[in-house]
């Protein structure tokens, strides 16, 4: 069966020479793409995790009574809302790179940074993303009425536990929407690690088709069904847990 298949492709390349699927017939080629979508769905599902956390944690810092943490918090949100993420990744890369710590070789002579191209590709993104997340539970959390927060208060809970266990859920409900429409954005953003060698999708398929020239058109149209795919889980995934979260009557 496996042979057949990488047979069609292989008489599919003869007969018309600028739609060579390469990575079906050759299981080198394969294995960078596989590599590639490893990397895609790695970095992007560690970019969701940390800028949602970012998010959640920043929107509650700016409920804090001490003005340097609010004012903190807004310096934050506007650098890396107002910066290009491009941009923002080099410098995350280069020269914040330059001062983080390596680790020397067994040979004595090579040194190893503590932080990889990957780990600076999930910490520039996810700070990135993180920032728009924070303005999206901001909305959330000032949605959820002011006498709700005081019922709260009035029976003892402390600012975390009303933050915790009432403002939050709330809150979460009413930015489901806004917060799927980002984490879209981020997990097509994750394409621009290419620029510091982060090997996810792009990368290998940008390899594959500077090596084989006659590989270019199938490596673009499989590198746009992958994004369609992945992106598709993730709108699929927020608007499932979107619908079992809503409450009746409350947040649309």
């Amino acid at each position: 069966m496996l042979e057949s298949f990488s047979d069609f492709f292989r008489e599919l390349a003869d007969q018309y020479p600028r739609w060579n699927f390469i990575f079906f017939y050759e299981p080198v080629q394969w294995d960078r793409i596989m590599k590639g979508l490893r990397y895609t769905v790695v970095l992007s599902v560690a970019c969701v995790i940390f800028s949602v956390i970012i998010g959640v944690v920043g929107a509650w810092l700016q409920g804090s009574s001490n003005r340097f943490v609010r004012n903190t918090v807004q310096g934050y949100i506007q650098f890396f809302r107002n910066t290009p993420p491009f941009v923002q990744l080099l410098f995350f890369y280069f020269a914040l790179g330059q001062f983080t710590p390596t680790i020397v070789g067994a040979d004595g002579w090579t040194e190893t940074p503590i932080i990889s191209n990957v780990g600076w590709a999930i910490i520039s993104l996810s700070f990135f993303a993180g920032a728009f997340n924070v303005e999206i539970f901001r909305a959330g959390i000032e949605a959820v009425p002011e006498s709700t927060q005081e019922a709260a208060f009035a029976l003892g809970f402390s600012r975390f536990q009303v933050y915790k266990e009432i403002v939050l859920p709330l809150a979460f409900r009413v930015s489901l929407p806004s917060l799927n429409n980002n984490l879209v954005n981020l997990v097509k953003t994750s394409t621009q690690a290419m620029a510091i060698a982060v090997p996810e999708l792009l990368y290998q398929c940008v390899s594959i088709w500077n090596d084989y020239p006659s590989a270019q058109y199938p490596t673009m149209l499989l590198l746009f069904c992958s994004f369609v795919f992945l992106v598709g889980i993730l709108v699929l995934g927020m608007h499932r847990w979107e619908q079992k979260s809503r409450i009746p009557g409350y947040g649309g």
